[in-house]
């Protein structure tokens, strides 16, 4: 039989694997009497486990929920896992990092020591999308009532602090743009380090996308709703679809399709939303996206390599436009105005 304490580590290790254990079954695996269960089950209640008596037939054990968090046991691989999604917690967005740091210390001082080199191995340095600006932080407290909200399926009401189009001062911003807001919160998402509430808009009565870190709630929620059926099923596709500049369909205002002379593995690493087909070992085609045709041309042209426009002709005339704006740019004499392409 092993020891006491040893014996207790390994029936919290069983009461945390599943949810409900018959206290005959937790006797034949830990290879002791049912008595002796019932004996470890309260000295774990000492040390401020809450564990329910489950009653019935055979009766049994469930590991519950208690007012306060008690030492928790995990395996190797749970506590490298752990440890790794503590280092990377510093580009959710959520405004934990301090608490994700002190967590990774406290867990890293009583692994074991091969663990703790396993840990010290893998240093992750999590970063943002390269070349962009820091994101607002959401306060930890919002992100709960928010998914609070989505959970119980209640309206929410909320202050909302909307982008000021340039040029506008947020003093003469609309006054419907800036009343509060009632929603139907379905989803709570991250997407680039900042994170967002998908809901449907009560007083627009339309889908809308909201940014978490420009939210105040307000109390209470309201009523209890039904969940409505988000356009395409799919959250991803759907906020994808509306930072892509589309009314959710995934569609770019202009795309356009090129052949490059690379090969598809290499365009593919460096092409987030566009589409890559192999058309041999160095040549493949891509199908892309932007907000504006010299802005895809610009995407295309960041690829070195020798590009065939297929199509439409806006994106042939926004190459031309851009090559003779770089000629000029690499000339030595003053620039001079040019007039953007036809087309967006």
């Amino acid at each position: 039989m092993p020891k006491t304490s040893a014996r207790l580590l390994s029936l919290l290790s069983l009461l945390q694997a599943r949810r409900d254990w018959p206290g005959q079954l937790l006797a034949e695996r830990l290879e002791v009497s049912p008595r002796t269960v019932r004996r470890d089950v309260d000295r774990l209640r000492e040390l401020g486990y809450p564990i329910a008596a489950i009653k019935g037939p055979d009766g049994g054990y469930r590991l519950g929920a208690g007012m306060e968090l008690p030492p928790l046991l995990f395996d190797d691989d749970q506590a490298v896992a752990l440890a790794v999604a503590l280092q990377t917690a510093a580009v959710t967005g959520a405004g934990i990092e301090e608490a994700a740091v002190r967590a990774l210390s406290t867990v890293r001082q009583v692994m074991p020591a091969r663990l703790r080199h396993r840990v010290d191995a893998l240093q992750v340095t999590a970063v943002d999308g390269a070349g962009t600006r820091p994101h607002p932080q959401a306060a930890p407290g919002v992100l709960l009532t928010l998914s609070a909200a989505v959970r119980a399926r209640e309206v929410l009401r909320f202050d909302y602090v909307p982008v000021s189009p340039p040029g506008t001062a947020a003093a003469h911003a609309d006054p419907a743009a800036t009343a509060p807001r009632r929603v139907q919160p379905h989803h709570l998402v991250t997407r680039g380090g900042r994170w967002y509430l998908v809901a449907w808009d009560l007083d627009r009565d339309d889908w809308r996308t909201f940014r978490v870190d420009r939210i105040t709630p307000r109390t209470p929620t309201g009523p209890r709703f039904t969940p409505r059926e988000l356009p395409g099923g799919d959250v991803a596709a759907f906020v994808a679809g509306r930072f892509q500049g589309s009314d959710g369909t995934g569609g770019w205002p202009c795309h356009g399709e090129v052949i490059l002379d690379l090969p598809a593995s290499v365009v593919s690493t460096y092409t987030r939303d566009g589409v890559v087909e192999e058309l041999g070992p160095d040549r493949c085609r891509l199908v892309l996206g932007a907000w504006s045709w010299p802005g895809l041309a610009a995407s295309i042209g960041r690829f070195d390599a020798d590009i065939e426009v297929i199509g439409p002709r806006e994106l042939r005339d926004a190459f031309a436009h851009l090559a003779r704006r770089y000629a000029r740019a690499a000339a030595d004499g003053p620039a001079e105005s040019t007039s953007p392409p036809p087309g967006r």
